[in-house]
């Protein structure tokens, strides 16, 4: 289906051919001067810019001789300030990517520092030949270049689920998993876009795609696809990292650490990735030749680094990893080659003491640039501070280049997002704030699906949009604010109302319309998620809800504190309102209820705007329904959660003050809430194919996800209004008597596993019992659940110098309950260790953290242990066989082995906690 959903119009001819193009021609000639030698990039600027002069019936010649000769026409010089050797330099032509624009009377220039400044001064020049009616202007001056020295986009090689018998980023490229990765005419119009909005890179995301483009002599067998693909593979490459650099863009391949392809790691009988493996010779030897064989076959392409997340990404073995296999890898692939000049190295600042990496790095190797996630993976705020803030400046200073990574935008799926101004202030903060000269960019929705939306325009699924034309709006504001951050609102208010009415074929006052309901609408997301949500990551679907057990209890759910403490605005979570109303304190910042009565008010007039011009528009008359639809959309979503949050404030109220009146008031606000869902369920129906592209474990929020389900609103609106019902009993049978919270929930019975390792031993749990073989710190209370389990008896002192590694055989599958210490989120860096206590499963940072299904929180606080924090236990599942688990370094509990087939139900055990800040998710479960 061929359908441009955001107006495209491209200086490329092939692209948009101006309505001047057909007019006559005029006879007026030109010549255009370039040097004797250029390069393909200036070539194909200088053939754009022919082209289009030729198409306005202009006569062109193009002069390769030098510029020293005299033409009795009309000329046009184009060249490097090196070719104008008599001439004043501009200061913009001392900047790469700077160019200058001289136009006077039958003589003219394009000067730049670089081939990309020529490519963007014909660019521009073409621009205001199209603006002015096909004619170049006798007179006309301009001097300009970009603030942000990188400004790229990514495209994820990667599915919506798992590929059989692997697990997250495994995805060797193949024409049967990407069938568009091999499409060139789709990669033109993608690089002709990137280059009408001034993007300079590419990035490309897969978790080792070195298996997939390069044949080690040492390790033939490591190679993922056959012989003809990976000639495939070979020629795709060439051709993308060729015509992207005739447009001024540098490829950039990502990859993760430490992920080994299938065949190697079954040679070797190894896992393909494994946090917790220690550096192993062989790994890091196929690894460093597989970097060095990359380089010497694509010098020109640049590597992005991401240490942690499928490594322990904290602590020496990151240090070494980067220092001992990544760089010596492109170091010996430049070698080879003869070149001396490093390549920038690009080190993503995820799960990693990034500040300790490049110090240990930079020594060896200097062109090092950094990057780091913008509000983790969603657009939450303008105004981002605290210890993330911190970070970025720190790797600001530590590198030439620090990119911003505007990363996932898991609140975002999967509804259209443009707001200019939200936008604009975001890159104004990457300046100001976290001082950054950089950007990279995700697809605004349906990264992992990538080319495709989750729009549903028929109903066999045979028809896609594709994000290229969906999207065109998020590509193009961000674009134009990595260029030149800091425009006048008036100014910005007429460009993109022109751009809205040129797209619908409405007036500029109805165009201006269409911008106000975007950026009422783009203020929505944002506040939602950072005053509401469990997390910044793509482990929570915003636009699915939430229940009230994730409002009144977020903690049970893993909460991401970052997210409000560095990704928001100063202000208060939902429990820490309730508890200030309750104690008569005052509030501080940004506060729910302020949040729940603004994007109500986002919502209304979003709609209001949209509505208002709908039957004015004149084309494109589709895309601009569905734009209304999801305008609509995030009505009912901000309706939603402001309803559901005025009724958790009433339920938290009576955790305090145990007056039913209480939740009496919490009832009508939930049934509100009900309503509004229903009604988004009945908008996203037949518009949305789904809410979130990534439909694996890692989706927890608002309620696992896995195979494809819990997708849809339809798929939730039962669960919501299952949960009003069970509300509504409870309420009832408060009524005639108090409600008892300390009982068993799961009946639980020891399971007997073969522990293979000597050192270990059970023991019984029950109260006074000593979990650790050397230290006498006893148990005083535990969940009723607990008492009658095993526990396996650890050493303290080896659990926090060494890995908790625990070998194991079963005749039957079990579940073993494994035990972490409650610690305060700490986000990043040497921190998170600091206090001697193994961090919990945590998928923030580590995407194998629910491999055995561990992620979530089995009991919270279900225990209490003499001079130690609470204890959250996590359950893991082995199917019947022999294993072998690695936990990471610092204290933990083995708590003993169950039954792997019984159903648990997850709950908040309050064992050590006050009264007042007693567990009521009973209400709502």
């Amino acid at each position: 289906m061929k359908y441009i959903g955001f107006v495209l119009c491209f200086f490329c001819i092939s692209l948009c051919v101006p309505s001047w193009a057909s007019m006559p021609a005029t006879k007026k000639e030109l010549v255009v001067v370039i040097p004797k030698k250029s390069s393909p990039r200036f070539r194909y600027g200088v053939d754009s810019l022919t082209r289009t002069l030729r198409l306005a019936g202009y006569k062109v010649d193009v002069d390769s001789s030098g510029f020293d000769k005299k033409h009795k026409h009309r000329s046009l010089l184009i060249g490097k300030s090196t070719d104008f050797p008599n001439q004043r330099r501009p200061v913009s032509v001392e900047v790469k990517e700077g160019f200058h624009i001289d136009l006077n009377g039958t003589t003219g220039s394009i000067q730049a520092l670089d081939d990309s400044g020529i490519l963007y001064g014909t660019l521009k020049l073409i621009e205001v030949i199209q603006e002015n009616d096909g004619t170049l202007p006798t007179t006309f001056q301009l001097e300009d270049q970009p603030e942000m020295v990188l400004r790229g986009t990514a495209i994820g090689i990667q599915k919506t689920h798992y590929l059989p018998g692997r697990t997250v980023y495994e995805y060797p490229y193949t024409p049967q998993e990407f069938p568009w990765l091999y499409d060139k005419k789709q990669w033109i119009r993608y690089l002709d876009m990137l280059l009408e909005n001034r993007y300079n890179s590419l990035y490309l995301w897969n978790g080792h795609p070195f298996a997939s483009l390069v044949r080690l002599s040492d390790y033939p067998y490591a190679v993922e696809v056959d012989d003809e693909t990976f000639k495939k593979n070979e020629a795709i490459f060439r051709f993308i990292t060729e015509e992207a650099d005739k447009r001024g863009i540098w490829i950039i391949q990502m990859f993760y650490n430490i992920i080994i392809p299938k065949p190697f790691a079954e040679k070797h009988q190894l896992k393909t990735q494994d946090r917790n493996r220690p550096i192993i010779p062989i790994i890091a030897d196929y690894t460093r030749k597989s970097i060095a064989a990359f380089v010497k076959k694509y010098p020109n392409v640049g590597l992005l680094v991401t240490l942690g997340e499928a490594m322990e990404g904290v602590g020496q073995d990151d240090v070494d990893w980067f220092t001992k296999t990544i760089i010596p890898g492109v170091q010996d692939g430049l070698k080879h080659l003869g070149l001396y000049e490093e390549p920038p190295i690009v080190l993503r600042a995820h799960d990693t003491d990034a500040p300790r990496v490049m110090a240990a790095a930079l020594p060896l190797y200097k062109n090092l640039y950094t990057m780091a996630k913008y509000n983790g993976e969603a657009l939450t705020t303008y105004t981002p501070r605290g210890k993330w803030a911190d970070l970025h400046r720190t790797l600001s200073k530590a590198a030439p280049v620090h990119i911003e990574n505007v990363h996932i935008l898991a609140n975002l799926e999967p509804f259209r997002y443009g707001s200019p101004d939200f936008i604009q202030k975001s890159v104004q903060a990457m300046h100001k704030v976290y001082h950054a000269n950089g950007l990279h960019l995700y697809p605004q929705a349906s990264y992992w699906d990538w080319p495709y939306t989750a729009d549903k325009i028929d109903s066999t699924g045979t028809q896609r949009l594709r994000q290229i034309d969906r999207d065109g709006l998020w590509y193009k504001a961000w674009a134009r604010y990595a260029w030149k951050a800091d425009r006048e609102k008036g100014i910005e208010n007429d460009y993109w109302s022109g751009i809205f009415a040129q797209q619908f074929g409405l007036s500029k006052e109805a165009g201006l319309a269409v911008l106000k309901s975007y950026e009422e609408m783009g203020e929505i997301a944002p506040k939602l998620l950072r005053r509401y949500g469990i997390t910044d990551g793509n482990r929570q679907t915003l636009s699915l809800g939430m229940f009230m057990t994730q409002l009144i209890n977020p903690y049970r759910y893993g909460l991401f504190t970052l997210l409000y403490e560095s990704e928001a605005p100063e202000g208060e979570m939902i429990i820490d309102y309730a508890r200030k109303e309750w104690n008569k304190e005052s509030h501080k910042g940004e506060t729910p209820v302020q949040v729940a009565n603004e994007v109500e008010e986002h919502g209304r007039k979003a709609v209001q705007w949209i509505d208002a011009i709908a039957a004015k528009v004149q084309n494109h008359r589709e895309e601009f329904e569905r734009i209304r639809n999801d305008m609509h959309c995030y009505q009912a979503l901000a309706n939603f959660y402001a309803a559901k949050a005025r009724a958790a404030i009433s339920v938290l109220r009576y955790k305090y003050s145990n007056d039913i009146a209480d939740l009496q008031q919490a009832l009508p606000h939930l049934e509100e809430s009900v309503e509004h869902y229903r009604k988004l369920a009945d908008r996203t129906r037949n518009s949305y194919w789904y809410a979130n592209s990534m439909q694996t474990t890692q989706r927890k929020i608002p309620i696992r996800g896995v195979d494809g389900k819990y997708k849809s609103w339809d798929e939730l609106l039962p669960l919501y209004e299952a949960e009003l019902f069970h509300f509504r009993q409870q309420l009832d049978s408060l009524k005639q008597a108090p409600r008892r919270t300390d009982g068993m929930h799961n009946q639980l019975h020891a399971v007997e596993v073969k522990l293979e390792n000597n050192d270990l031993t059970y023991y019984p749990l029950e109260k006074e019992a000593l979990p650790y073989s050397d230290e006498g710190d006893a148990i005083l209370d535990l969940a009723p659940d607990l008492i009658g389990l095993k526990g396996i008896r650890t050493n303290r002192n080896q659990q926090r110098d060494t890995l908790t590694t625990l070998h194991f055989s079963t005749k039957r599958p079990v579940k073993l309950l494994v035990g972490y210490f409650k610690q305060k989120d700490l986000a990043f860096g040497t921190e998170r260790k600091k206090n001697g206590y193994a961090p919990a499963p945590d998928l923030e940072h580590d995407a194998s953290a629910n491999d055995y299904g561990q992620s979530e929180v089995f009991i919270a606080n279900a225990m209490e242990i003499q001079h130690h924090p609470a204890v959250d236990i996590h359950s893991y599942s082995f199917d019947a066989g022999t294993h072998s688990l690695s936990l990471p370094k610092g204290l933990l509990l083995l708590l003993g082995f169950i039954d792997g087939n019984e159903e648990l139900k997850n709950y908040d055990a309050n064992v050590g906690v006050s009264l007042d800040e007693r567990n009521i998710d009973w209400l709502f479960e």
